[in-house]
């Protein structure tokens, strides 16, 4: 009998290189593509799936009491969000992401928006489109090295992004309650505990997992605790911050901006205050984004698949 493999859903035009993957590893697969947006259309489609690709779809724990043979769920991406991590470990499936695909993608990102922000690109340019040559719209810009870049969390993408923003001459400090102070110090990082972080940073650039203990991590209580200049940074997960508080923040101008690349709902709801302030940057969860970033992370999806279903383990494996 072929290994079933089911792909609840996805947004590629074509789906190349995870068809190549499985044709190359030697095994009888047959490949499901659904485009399954309920737990219900998950589970119909899933009974019987010896290996779950995900994109978006929820991954319950009642989709997953619901499968027979699975062995591994693998994920599109970084986060496993979509999933309940819980319920497959106590079923023994194997949940497995692609943790390494985008990190130059997602710190060049954040970068990206972080410079926008410190230099005001977004609004002069929006300024001179409309007729208003005048630099003193972007009135108080500051040099680098008299500014603090505080980073939330310190896995891969959040050092990568602190090695870029260093040559520029920012401090930088980093929380990570599960990384050393030591080990900070050793690439030139100032450890800070969470509320030291976010009183102190000019810029907060957030790169934490969602998960139950981040959500709503930045609410107004910490928004509160941030300097009046600050900008904050997120190219992780919307939910991470209260949106509502964040932008009752910026309206009484608590904080100064922000520069996001997600949203607590996504697409960005057309009535969020968010998309009329021009102390705002927007752009829509493309971070991830490269065409070389892309093909490698549906090669490695595909392939946590394939090492399982051949009895060999995944480095990517997290349950």
């Amino acid at each position: 009998m072929p290994f079933k493999i089911l792909l609840t859903d996805y947004e590629f035009e074509h789906l190349q290189y995870e068809e190549e993957v499985f044709q190359e590893s030697g095994l009888d697969i047959h490949f499901i593509k659904a485009q399954c947006t309920t737990e219900e259309e998950v589970m119909e489609q899933a009974k019987e799936a010896d290996a779950i690709l995900n994109q978006y779809a929820p991954i319950s724990r009642r989709v997953i009491d619901s499968l027979e043979n699975t062995k591994i769920i693998s994920r599109y991406g970084v986060g496993v969000n979509t999933i309940d991590l819980h319920a497959a470990k106590e079923k023994g499936i194997i949940v497995a992401n692609v943790p390494d695909y985008g990190m130059e993608e997602v710190s060049n990102h954040a970068l990206a928006l972080l410079l926008s922000s410190a230099r005001k690109v977004t609004l002069l340019n929006k300024e001179v489109k409309n007729g208003n040559w005048d630099f003193k719209v972007c009135v108080p810009i500051h040099r680098f090295n008299e500014q603090t870049v505080g980073v939330l969390g310190f896995g891969r993408i959040p050092r990568r992004f602190i090695e870029k923003v260093k040559p520029l001459g920012f401090k930088t400090a980093a929380y990570d309650p599960f990384v050393s102070e030591a080990d900070m110090a050793a690439v030139g990082v100032q450890k800070m505990d969470l509320d030291e972080i976010i009183s102190v940073a000019d810029y907060l650039s957030i790169h934490v997992p969602l998960i139950d203990d981040t959500y709503h991590l930045i609410n107004e209580k910490r928004l509160k605790q941030m300097k009046s200049n600050a900008v904050i940074i997120n190219t992780a997960r919307g939910p991470i911050i209260d949106e509502k508080a964040l932008s009752n923040a910026l309206e009484k101008g608590i904080i100064a901006g922000a520069a996001l690349d997600v949203t607590e709902n996504e697409p960005v709801r057309i009535d969020s205050p968010l998309l009329t302030m021009d102390n705002v940057i927007i752009t829509p969860h493309s971070a991830w984004y490269s065409e070389e970033a892309m093909v490698e992370l549906r090669q490695k999806a595909a392939r946590n698949i394939v090492q399982v279903l051949k009895g060999e383990k995944t480095p990517y494996a997290i349950t």
